[in-house]
């Protein structure tokens, strides 16, 4: 105790304990890689304090944003399986890998992202390209919405899967014709304001003055 001079063993009965200070909680690294756009929730708390996590949309996400690639590590077994999320494999090599991400530190984000259940749930296509795996968007993904995923036919043959497909826009019954935006024209939800490429309003820092 710096105040009375002495080594104690535990606290110091005159001046009472240290007053404790903890360390910063470091995120993972594949918290760190979410875009700004998307967000992570607890969609559950299973027994030992284990979250269920969601990835969720904060923006207006537009048809055809392409995510990845997926960051795992290529494995011959599958250390890690959890039933709400996809399987996911590679062709590296002339060899079949798993994209294995035992842990938050080994992967990015896109880990977290679940699997659909049925078509009118799913937002987001599984797919490989040049030995990596992306994620694309099928259709428009508005506010608060969870991103989840199934595979492409193509890749859900090589996972010996079945596909799940997108009703098509000329599926649907047709609308009254609306004003449509140019094609190269991304638009943020939050302040209306219009970007050339998805690149410039995923850059875009949009801030509302009647918005804490």
């Amino acid at each position: 105790c710096e105040d009375c001079g002495k080594s104690l063993i535990g606290e110091c009965k005159l001046h009472g304990p240290l007053i404790r200070a903890k360390d910063r909680v470091i995120p993972s690294r594949a918290r760190l890689t979410l875009p700004h756009y998307l967000t992570l929730r607890v969609l559950e708390l299973r027994a030992g304090n284990q979250q269920i996590l969601g990835v969720f949309a904060k923006k207006v996400i537009q048809k055809r944003t392409q995510f990845g690639p997926y960051v795992g590590q290529l494995s011959t077994k599958l250390t890690c399986y959890d039933e709400s999320r996809l399987v996911l494999q590679v062709l590296k090599d002339g060899g079949k890998y798993f994209l294995d991400t035992p842990n938050e530190d080994c992967g990015n984000w896109m880990m977290f992202v679940r699997l659909a259940r049925n078509q009118e749930e799913q937002t987001l296509v599984a797919y490989q390209h040049c030995g990596e795996v992306y994620f694309t968007t099928v259709k428009p993904i508005e506010p608060h919405t969870e991103l989840k995923v199934w595979y492409a036919a193509d890749y859900a043959k090589f996972m010996e899967a079945s596909a799940v497909f997108i009703k098509e826009e000329s599926d649907v019954s047709p609308l009254p014709p609306v004003a449509k935006e140019p094609v190269d024209s991304w638009i943020c939800s939050s302040c209306g304001s219009t970007f050339a490429t998805f690149a410039l309003l995923e850059s875009h820092q949009c801030i509302q003055k009647d918005r804490v």
